[in-house]
C-alpha cells in the first residue's frame, strides 16, 4: 500500500481494496447457498438437517473467525510502522491460536453436540442428518481457521485479489463435491444433506492448500518468511492476538447469535410469517456483503495509516468507510424496495408468503443502512485497536435494545412480527451513533496526542 494525498485517491485505494473482498465475500456466501439448495433437492428433510447444522455452527464460526481476524489491524499497523519482521511473527501466532481453537472446537463437539442435538427434539431423520453434516464440517475445521489468519495477512498487505482469485477457483470445485457427495454420483458415496458437510471441508482443504502456496512462493509474501521460526512460540504475541481478536469474536458472536434468537422467537408465528422472514433476511444478508467488505478493506487501511502515525489519513478512510456505507446501503436498499414483489418472488410461489416478505422489505431499508453504520465505525475502531468499548457498546446495542425492544413491539402491539424488524433497526442505530461517536473521541484523543508530541 502507499501513501496517498487527495481524497480521490483515497477513494480509489477503498475500491481497489474492496472489490475483490467483495468478490471473495459473495464466494464464501455462495458455498452455503450451494450447500442449501442442493440438500434441498435431495429432500426436505435434509434441507431442515442442514439448516439446523447450519445454525449451529455460523455463531460459533462467526465469533472465533473474529478472534482470528485480529491478525489483520495488528499486522496492518506494524506494516505501516515498517516492522515487517514483526508482521510474520503476528501471523505465526496466529497459525498458533488457529490449531489451539480448532482442537477446543472438536473436542466440546465431541461432548456436546449430541446432548444439544437431543434437546432439539428433532425428527430422527433430521438429527442423524444434521449430526453427520456437522461431523463433515469438521473435517475442515483447522484448514478454515487457516486460511481465515492467512487471509487476513494477505488483506493486511493490500493484496486482496489473491484471496479472490483461490476463492473463484475453488468454487466450481465445491459445486462439484457437492453434487456428487449428496447425490452419489460418478462412484462417490450418497450422503445426502451430509454430503454437503463433507464438501465444504474438502473444499477448505484446498483453498487453504493453495492460500499456504501462494504466501510461501509469492512476492511480497514470501519476503517474511512466515512458515520459518515455527518453533519460536510467545504467550505475550498470543496475548495481543486474544487481547484485539476475543472482543471482536464476541461481538460478532453476540451479533449472529442475536438473529438467531429472533428465529427462534418467530417459530411462535405461522409458517407464513416464518419463511417471509427468513426470505427477507436472507436477501438482507446477501446485500451485507457490501458494507462488511467496505469494513474489512477499512480496518486495514486505518491500521496501517494508524501504524504511520498518519492520523489525519487514517480519520479520512474512516469517514469514507462510513458514508460509502451508508451511500451504497441506500442504493441498494431503495432498489429492493421498489422491486420488492419481484424479488420476494424468487424465494417462493406462494402470494401470501410474497405479499408479506415484500412487506417486512419496506423495513429492510432502514435496517442496511443502520446496519452500514454500526459495522463501518466499528471497523474504524478496529484499526485503531479500540476493540473494548466498542464491544460493550454493541452488545448493549443488540441484547438490551435490539431483542428487548423487538419482542415487545411483536407482542404487546398489533405489529407482530413486524416488531422485530423495528427493534432491530432501532438496536443497530443506536449501536451505530453510539460507535460513531467513539470514532470521534478517539480521533480527538490522537489529534492532541499528536500536538503534544509535536510541542516536545
Amino acid at each position: 500500500m502507499n501513501q496517498t494525498f487527495t481524497l480521490k485517491e483515497k477513494t480509489k485505494q477503498i475500491f481497489v481494496m474492496l472489490i475483490p473482498i467483495l468478490i471473495t465475500q459473495l464466494g464464501m456466501f455462495s458455498m452455503v447457498f450451494f450447500n442449501t439448495i442442493m440438500s434441498g433437492k435431495y429432500s426436505s428433510s435434509d434441507l431442515a438437517a442442514v439448516a439446523i447444522g447450519s445454525s449451529i455452527w455460523n455463531p460459533i464460526f462467526m465469533g472465533i473467525s473474529g478472534i482470528l481476524l485480529a491478525v489483520s489491524p495488528i499486522a496492518a499497523q506494524r506494516f505501516g510502522e515498517k516492522r515487517s519482521r514483526e508482521v510474520a511473527a503476528v501471523v505465526r501466532h496466529g497459525l498458533y491460536l488457529s490449531f489451539m481453537i480448532a482442537i477446543v472446537v472438536i473436542v466440546l463437539g465431541i461432548f456436546f453436540l449430541n446432548p444439544l442435538l437431543d434437546k432439539m427434539n428433532l425428527p430422527n431423520d433430521v438429527q442423524e442428518t444434521a449430526f453427520d453434516y456437522l461431523v463433515g464440517l469438521s473435517y475442515g475445521i483447522l484448514p478454515l481457521f487457516i486460511f481465515n489468519v492467512l487471509r487476513s495477512f494477505i488483506y493486511a498487505l493490500g493484496k486482496t485479489r489473491v484471496v479472490m482469485y483461490i476463492l473463484l477457483l475453488s468454487l466450481p470445485i465445491n459445486l462439484f463435491l457437492n453434487y456428487v457427495l449428496i447425490f452419489g454420483h460418478w462412484g462417490f458415496p450418497e450422503l445426502g444433506g451430509a454430503g454437503a458437510g463433507y464438501a465444504t471441508s474438502i473444499t477448505e482443504w484446498l483453498i487453504t492448500g493453495m492460500t499456504v502456496f501462494f504466501v510461501k512462493t509469492q512476492e511480497p509474501f514470501s519476503g517474511f518468511s512466515i512458515f520459518k521460526n515455527l518453533k519460536q512460540f510467545s504467550w505475550e504475541e498470543c496475548k495481543e492476538i486474544l487481547k484485539i481478536g476475543v472482543p471482536m469474536g464476541l461481538s460478532t458472536f453476540f451479533e449472529v447469535s442475536m438473529f438467531a434468537v429472533v428465529t427462534i422467537l418467530l417459530s411462535k408465528f405461522n409458517v407464513t410469517t416464518i419463511a417471509a422472514y427468513q426470505s427477507a433476511l436472507n436477501i438482507v444478508s446477501f446485500l451485507y456483503m457490501i458494507p462488511i467488505s467496505i469494513s474489512m478493506a477499512q480496518t486495514v487501511l486505518v491500521g496501517y495509516e494508524v501504524g504511520a502515525r498518519r492520523y489525519k489519513d487514517a480519520k479520512t478512510y474512516s469517514w469514507l468507510g462510513i458514508y460509502l456505507a451508508i451511500l451504497t446501503a441506500l442504493l441498494t436498499g431503495v432498489l429492493v424496495v421498489l422491486f420488492r414483489y419481484q424479488v420476494a418472488g424468487f424465494y417462493s410461489n406462494e402470494a401470501e408468503v410474497i405479499s408479506l416478505t415484500a412487506h417486512f422489505l419496506i423495513y429492510a431499508l432502514f435496517f442496511q443502512i443502520s446496519d452500514a453504520i454500526q459495522v463501518t465505525a466499528q471497523a474504524a475502531l478496529r484499526g485503531y485497536k479500540d476493540v473494548n468499548i466498542a464491544f460493550i457498546m454493541t452488545l448493549i446495542a443488540y441484547w438490551l435494545i435490539c431483542l428487548p425492544l423487538g419482542y415487545s413491539l411483536a407482542q404487546f402491539t398489533n405489529l407482530g412480527a413486524t416488531g422485530y424488524w423495528l427493534g432491530l433497526t432501532a438496536g443497530l442505530f443506536a449501536a451505530g451513533i453510539a460507535l460513531s461517536w467513539r470514532l470521534i473521541y478517539i480521533q480527538k484523543r490522537k489529534f492532541i496526542d499528536t500536538q503534544k508530541l509535536e510541542a516536545v
